[in-house]
């Protein structure tokens, strides 16, 4: 017998909130009305926890996973920690200056940019993110925890970086951004991690997604949806393909599912 009680993940941008980094008020309601029925919320994204502590606290969702997958949270307690091999990181560090792009730091509590200023860290952080550029400090990778490091280069300069870095995947997000994160990690490991700490069964889990960094959950997840403004290579993905992020298509994939 299923749980009556559903574990439902969200990721955020372009899936909770819309094209204009907005939270549409049919997303607002439906996630207040799976708390009301008492369904389990959480969040799955590529930004980092101190990216949307607003967002959280609005929604009233206390477990996420950040980072796609590496850091995760259930409440106050950290359930997964993966961060970036050290020593490779140092190395990709020394490649990523030798070939003048810059390199951005994360870790659960901040972001630190290795050079002062560079344009396509401001068009892809503060244009596309909304978030302003990253202080300076070459040092920040240093005695702490990275869980993922932004670089900053096109599609056709990757090869080498892909070629040379086996303990890192490389996931593109911008035209001048790609994620660095841990090999093998991704969304689907993090909901592994908060399925197994709750309790709860696959069929009974529901996972919302629209790029790219969300293929593994979706494939993973029995019961997934694909928003209308994904592509097609997630569409193909998902168990059900609702409407746009600006078209209520949360609501409208959770009503598909009758879980309001």
């Amino acid at each position: 017998m299923g749980n009556t009680k559903k574990l439902i993940f969200f990721d955020i941008d372009g899936t909770l909130l819309d094209h204009n980094k907005e939270l549409p008020a049919s997303t607002e309601k439906a996630i207040n009305d799976l708390h009301a029925a008492g369904h389990y919320i959480a969040i799955a994204t590529g930004r980092a926890p101190f990216m949307f502590p607003e967002l959280r606290e609005k929604l009233g969702i206390h477990t996420f996973i950040s980072f796609n997958g590496q850091y995760v949270k259930v409440g106050d307690e950290e359930i997964l920690t993966n961060p970036l091999n050290d020593t490779e990181l140092i190395r990709l560090t020394e490649a990523a200056v030798n070939n003048d792009h810059p390199l951005v730091y994360m870790d659960h509590l901040d972001m630190k940019a290795n050079i002062p200023y560079h344009a396509r860290i401001e068009e892809s952080i503060s244009l596309s993110l909304k978030f302003k550029h990253p202080a300076y400090d070459p040092s920040y990778l240093n005695g702490r925890d990275i869980y993922q490091a932004l670089l900053f280069n096109t599609a056709e300069e990757m090869r080498p970086y892909k070629e040379s870095f086996q303990k890192f995947d490389f996931v593109r997000w911008h035209e001048f951004s790609t994620d660095v994160v841990p090999k093998g990690g991704s969304k689907a490991k993090g909901i592994e991690a908060v399925m197994n700490h709750l309790g709860f069964a696959k069929e009974d889990v529901y996972a919302f997604g629209d790029g790219p960094n969300d293929i593994e959950m979706l494939d993973y997840v029995v019961n997934s949806v694909a928003m209308g403004n994904a592509g097609d290579a997630l569409k193909k993905q998902a168990s059900y393909v609702t409407k746009d992020v600006d078209d209520d298509g949360i609501l409208h994939g959770l009503k598909h599912f009758g879980l309001l």
